[in-house]
């Protein structure tokens, strides 16, 4: 059986709208967030929802793509262009994306394996550093 994730995103989309940033099914009660991105090659807009980890005012994501040996495309993206936009909860609001390196990527994807065990799961299936990346809100 092959999964359609474009199609599995729409309806997770139209449920986190219409729904003030809650869905079901497999992520019933996990934090998500909308990542509006742009194609680094494409410059085609698109929206992806992610898990999420909140820590105070911050707002992380993970890209994992399940262990994966290759980054998802919307990390490329957000590489491309980190000025962008989310919706978290029933707010939109803009940001810029900012990898986190080093003892402080290491300390928050500590964070979020522990929240959400399957991504201890994700980094033991790759060789690769699943990158964590901070959406930071740009205030005026």
């Amino acid at each position: 059986m092959t999964i359609d994730f474009d199609e599995m995103n729409r309806k997770v989309i139209t449920e986190f709208r219409e729904r003030g940033g809650k869905v079901g099914g497999m992520f019933e009660g996990a934090p998500l967030v909308l990542v509006h991105h742009v194609g680094a090659r494409s410059g085609t807009a698109r929206i992806t929802p992610l898990m999420t980890y909140l820590e105070d005012d911050k707002v992380f994501i993970f890209g994992s793509k399940g262990g994966a040996d290759e980054h998802p495309a919307w990390y490329h993206n957000l590489v491309a262009n980190p000025k962008t936009t989310i919706e978290l909860g029933a707010e939109t609001f803009p940001v810029v994306a900012r990898e986190i390196t080093g003892a402080e990527r290491d300390e928050i994807y500590a964070k979020q394996a522990v929240m959400a065990p399957q991504f201890a799961e994700y980094q033991s299936k790759t060789s690769r550093v699943i990158p964590v990346i901070e959406l930071r809100r740009v205030t005026a």
